[in-house]
C-alpha cells in the first residue's frame, strides 16, 4: 500500500520525585501496546497544545512543557493504518500543581468488560528500557531515555 498520509503523535516524559517515569498500558483495537502518555495531533493545534490536551483527556491532570526530547528522525509506517507514516514528538513535561493519578502494580490490570481501556504505571527510572515499550519509536525513545537519564 503506498503511503498517502502523516499521522502526527506528541507524547510527554514525566518523571515525578521517585524518579519513577509514567507510563501507559493500553487495549486498542484489541492490541496490548505499552507506551508513553499522550497522542495525536489534531487539525489547527500546535504540538505543545496537543501534548497539555492529552495529559488533560487522559490523567486529569495540567501539565507544562520543560523541553523538547525527541522527534522520529526515520521513515515508521503506522502499527495501525498501513498507508500513514508515523512522526512522533517527545517532550519532557512536569505537573502544574499536584498531579493526582490513578495507577497500578500490574501491566495490562484492565477492569474488564470495558472495550479501550487505559491504565498507568509509574516504573523506576533505573529499570526502563526498549523492552517495556510496543511500539518502535517508544522502544527507541524508552532507551534514550535510560541512557541519558
Amino acid at each position: 500500500m503506498e503511503i498517502s498520509k502523516f499521522n502526527i503523535r506528541v507524547y510527554g516524559i514525566l518523571i515525578n520525585d521517585k524518579n519513577q517515569v509514567l507510563i501507559t498500558d493500553e487495549l486498542i483495537k484489541g492490541t496490548k501496546i505499552t507506551k508513553f502518555p499522550g497522542g495525536g495531533l489534531e487539525f489547527g493545534e500546535g504540538t505543545i497544545d496537543c501534548l497539555k490536551r492529552e495529559f488533560i483527556e487522559e490523567t486529569n491532570n495540567e501539565v507544562e512543557v520543560t523541553e523538547h526530547f525527541y522527534t522520529t528522525d526515520y521513515f515508521q509506517v503506522s502499527a495501525y493504518n498501513s498507508s500513514h507514516q508515523i512522526i512522533s514528538i517527545y517532550y519532557r513535561v512536569k505537573p502544574i500543581g499536584d498531579f493526582i493519578i490513578s495507577s497500578k502494580e500490574n501491566k495490562f490490570d484492565f477492569n474488564i468488560g470495558i472495550n479501550e481501556q487505559q491504565i498507568f504505571r509509574w516504573m523506576d527510572l533505573k529499570d526502563v528500557s526498549e523492552h517495556h515499550f510496543t511500539l518502535p519509536i517508544d522502544k527507541l525513545v524508552g532507551k534514550m531515555l535510560k541512557e541519558k537519564l
